[in-house]
């Protein structure tokens, strides 16, 4: 029965094309160094897991967020592990992020006919960061308070647009509960959104010129 499913699906969807485009083709011979892309995706899905079960409980409001952590690290269940793991998840994302980039710098992977992928790639990168800075601020603790207010206000000394800048980010002048809900809208959906399609077009252009291979002594 499973074959006929299969093979109804197959003739559909094209399933064994999928499989042998994207799983069975082949790889240069590499090392650990290799699985640093792979490992940045798993972290980020960790983080998309986590992320959505702490929304479940977490209040976007000066008044009660506080609260609201706090009450999912002692009343609900396994609430510390996941925050626990959120947490740190994030600090392990960018530092993989970071070093597969590289990784790929050193080795010259960004080369012809890579380029995009590099490029596509910063973004990433960029993008990873602004998950951490803005989720930074969601325990909305004195040390995510000030902590931001130090990070927007280098923000705000960039020449011309610095002024701009900063009230887009804080919402004003100052840190606010509107500067909460920005940074929350940010976290968990224009951040997230964005590296979902950047996944998805970074994963479309390794699959269609493959993996480099690590140079050689004659290189």
């Amino acid at each position: 029965m499973w074959k006929k499913i299969f093979a109804w699906l197959d003739e559909r969807l094209g399933l064994n094309g999928i499989y042998k485009a994207v799983l069975d083709r082949p790889e240069p011979k590499g090392n650990w160094w290799n699985t640093l892309g792979s490992a940045s995706l798993f972290l980020f899905l960790i983080q998309g897991v986590t992320g959505i079960l702490l929304t479940m409980y977490y209040t976007p409001s000066p008044d009660h967020t506080y609260d609201s952590i706090q009450y999912i690290m002692n009343n609900v269940a396994f609430g510390w592990l996941i925050r626990g793991i959120h947490h740190w998840g994030s600090s392990l994302m960018v530092l993989v992020v970071f070093i597969h980039m590289l990784r790929v710098f050193v080795t010259a992977s960004y080369k012809y006919p890579r380029e995009m992928t590099w490029l596509i790639g910063i973004g990433l990168l960029l993008a990873t960061l602004g998950m951490g800075f803005t989720g930074y601020l969601l325990p909305w603790n004195q040390k995510a308070f000030w902590a931001t207010t130090v990070g927007t206000q280098l923000a705000g000394t960039v020449p011309l647009i610095g002024e701009f800048i900063l009230k887009a980010l804080r919402g004003g002048g100052d840190l606010s509960a509107l500067t909460l809900q920005r940074f929350f809208a940010a976290h968990i959906w224009m951040l997230p959104a964005a590296m979902a399609g950047l996944i998805g077009v970074h994963l479309f252009l390794i699959i269609k010129h493959g993996e480099s291979e690590f140079p050689g002594k004659d290189d």
